[in-house]
């Protein structure tokens, strides 16, 4: 089939999710308030730990940032999505669409190292207490959300760049909700072979070092853990972890399914499930995870709460 520069092209056509406008209804609701949800938990979250000094720490610190990326990884996808469920054209721009996917695999890519990064955070804490202050200094940790923030996007831009060398067929139609690697890859009519290992390699390395650091990490902290004396403190210890273990399998899981796979086995139903399930639930999960299970983030949300009853 005859092809041109995918620059070329004025705009794309996002299929989304169906046609049936009673269907599209319903799913503007519901992924809108989802969306609210993710939008409020997530600034919450920012705004508690700022504004409370028992929460100036490392871990929360930290936290802080991962609720910063998901409302930013959440606001590069769902808004649009939003948009399209009423619209009769559902058209992104060849710009919008460029745009989309770089910030989304950037953010996506940061949060994946910011969650190594709080993996590690757990393991100075639980097993090497008294050195914990030290190394975990405030430096220190605007250093490794910084470098995360450069892996990410360091990573989106090789992936984009060649993105942009490949030829387009003449159709515009992307059958996804966004635009990302794999239903774009759809749309090429020449030979993305290279595209398809440098994405394999990259998110591989991306994946494997993160999640090995993550690993390493939890073993050394359940074998501290095992080794402690007090039941109470075994509790506390794990308490800590428990979030953080519960958003790290949600995120890696559904990224892992989604990418390490040989494109043969791609289907477009399946992905788009997969795919809302790592851009709109999730970012809108974290919070709740962390709020419930976090009993000084709870308290510091009650000690606000009765001071805003109390000035009324």
């Amino acid at each position: 089939m005859a092809g041109e520069n995918c620059t070329l092209m004025e705009n794309f056509i996002l299929l989304g999710f169906t046609d049936c406008l009673v269907l599209k209804n319903i799913l503007f609701v519901i992924f809108l308030l989802i969306y609210i949800i993710t939008v409020v938990g997530n600034t919450v979250i920012i705004w508690v730990v700022k504004i409370n000094s028992h929460l100036q720490t490392p871990m929360y610190f930290f936290l802080s940032n991962l609720s910063f990326l998901d409302l930013c990884y959440s606001s590069v996808v769902t808004p649009k999505m939003l948009i399209n469920f009423l619209s009769h054209q559902k058209i992104i721009s060849y710009n919008g669409c460029i745009l989309q996917l770089y910030f989304y695999a950037g953010l996506a890519t940061t949060e994946c190292y910011l969650l190594a990064v709080m993996a590690y955070d757990r393991y100075l804490a639980i097993c090497n207490p008294f050195m914990y202050t030290y190394i975990m200094s405030r430096k220190i940790c605007i250093i490794l959300v910084t470098l995360s923030y450069l892996a990410g996007f360091l990573n989106s831009t090789i992936q984009t760049g060649f993105s942009l060398r490949v030829t387009c067929c003449k159709t515009n139609v992307i059958d996804h909700f966004f635009c990302d690697g794999p239903p774009l890859s759809y749309l090429y009519c020449s030979d993305i072979s290279l595209n398809e290992l440098l994405l394999f390699t990259i998110v591989g390395f991306n994946e494997v070092t993160t999640t090995s650091l993550v690993f390493v990490s939890y073993c050394c902290i359940l074998f501290t853990i095992l080794r402690m004396d007090s039941v109470e403190g075994k509790y506390k210890a794990f308490s800590t972890c428990t979030s953080h273990l519960m958003v790290v399998t949600l995120f890696y899981g559904t990224l892992l399914f989604m990418y390490l796979r040989p494109t043969t086995s791609y289907s477009m139903n399946t992905d788009k499930v997969v795919s809302v399930f790592y851009t709109v639930i999730i970012p809108m999960l974290n919070p709740i995870i962390y709020s419930l299970k976090n009993k000084e983030v709870i308290t510091c949300m009650k000690k606000i709460l009765k001071g805003m009853v109390f000035f009324k």
